[in-house]
């Protein structure tokens, strides 16, 4: 009897999440042990409640789709942001998991996602051993964060990096142009973890040094030393670009923009925005031209400005994922392995992802200068090599083309 697969996604959308799942797809098609590929709608929500397609049927003759599918940004198949329970406490999630896996036959599970879709991936890796079931269970990894541990990058970063280290320089043009002493303030995604923020520095150039200031959560923040910051920077130019993390925290390790103690569903900060807060700031101190940014959802689906080294790798991961499943492995994530800067090379392997699980893969020390408002060259050497390439996204009438998956919105 032929085995099945299915296949889900998690978590923040990316604008590389769909070349993994093309590269899972591809990978399934041509493989000699899998008769069906299915994929679940609103990962492990949709597994549950048994929303799901035949993506064999779908793709299977349409290499055409498959391709565009690869450039697609966000989820093809739908998300969610579901935790399994603890299964020590309550088994019915993962009872409810296996009954679909014997329905449908299925011998090998993928789960594209990030730090909670690891954690769902090592409880169900867990959980069919432990009752000995011939179930391979894979995660691909996903994260414009960045911070999921031993990889040495997520897929959906570089893409994101790419468009805010482009974005910086654009607002350096248009803050350029004026006789007017100002400060703008690009607040960008990082709660905990900066390599979204620490990406801007790549749209310093020959003419621009935009962003001339640089803030990580990862270093305490002193709102007394951003103000003397901004004040030497004044003493050698009348327009200051700066890059601020969300997560921004003081010495004490409280959010510099947390308003109450409220929380969401994951048990994160309420925060109320960094860049206004530090804008007012600006403008009371200085009386300038003062404006503040925030870089938010827009970043994380910009396929226009996408990395052709961060879709290539996506796919791969995708692909790597299938094979390690193959190869009899199961409780692992398909991971990247960098063996050189210049020429840039990776290889792809599998690890453990109970070490990745609930980790949190933060920026070096070394790689913050001693002030802590600006990053060394150690890290653009990192960053160089994710954010190259440009990625041909096929038109429609003169818009992108991408494939939706569902009814019409």
């Amino acid at each position: 009897m032929m085995k099945n697969a299915i296949v889900a996604q998690s978590g923040g959308p990316t604008t590389a999440i769909n070349a993994s799942l093309a590269g899972v797809i591809k990978g399934c098609l041509k493989s000699n042990e899998i008769d069906v590929l299915y994929g679940a709608r609103n990962g492990v929500e949709g597994l549950m409640d048994e929303r799901l397609v035949n993506l064999t049927e779908i793709f299977e003759n349409n290499e055409e789709n498959l391709k565009v599918l690869k450039v697609t940004p966000s989820m093809y198949l739908g998300s969610c942001r579901r935790k399994l329970k603890d299964i020590n406490q309550d088994s019915s999630e993962y009872d409810n998991i296996v009954e679909i896996f014997r329905k449908y036959n299925i011998r090998y599970f993928f789960y594209i996602g990030g730090n909670d879709s690891m954690d769902t991936v090592g409880k169900m890796s867990m959980y069919v051993k432990k009752h000995q079931m011939d179930v391979k269970v894979i995660g691909i990894p996903k994260t414009i964060d960045n911070d999921l541990v031993v990889t040495d990058h997520t897929p959906g970063f570089g893409s994101a990096a790419r468009y805010v280290a482009a974005s910086i320089l654009e607002m350096a043009h248009d803050t350029y142009i004026y006789n007017t002493r100002s400060v703008l303030i690009a607040e960008i995604m990082g709660r905990d973890a900066g390599w979204l923020t620490a990406s801007s520095v790549l749209a310093r150039n020959s003419y621009s040094q935009a962003p001339h200031l640089i803030y990580l959560p990862e270093h305490p923040f002193s709102k007394e030393q951003f103000i003397e910051d901004i004040r030497e920077q004044f003493e050698k130019r009348e327009h200051i670009v700066i890059a601020v993390s969300e997560g921004l925290r003081d010495e004490k390790g409280q959010y510099i923009s947390a308003e109450t103690s409220a929380v969401d569903a994951f048990g994160h900060a309420t925060l109320s925005g960094t860049g206004k807060c530090l804008e007012n700031l600006v403008a009371e101190t200085f009386g300038c031209k003062v404006r503040s940014v925030e870089i938010n959802v827009l970043q994380r689906c910009a396929a226009h400005m996408a990395s052709a080294t961060d879709i290539e790798e996506s796919w791969q991961l995708g692909l790597k994922g299938v094979s390690l499943a193959l190869e009899g492995r199961s409780g692992e994530m398909s991971i990247v392995r960098r063996i050189s800067d210049e020429p840039y090379q990776v290889v792809y392997e599998g690890e453990d992802v109970q070490q990745i699980a609930n980790a949190e893969k933060k920026i070096p020390a070394e790689w913050i200068n001693e002030d802590g408002n600006d990053v060394t060259e150690e890290m653009v050497r990192y960053l160089r090599p994710l954010i190259h390439g440009k990625v041909n996204v096929p038109e429609k009438d003169s818009m992108p083309y991408y494939l939706f998956l569902g009814e019409a919105l």
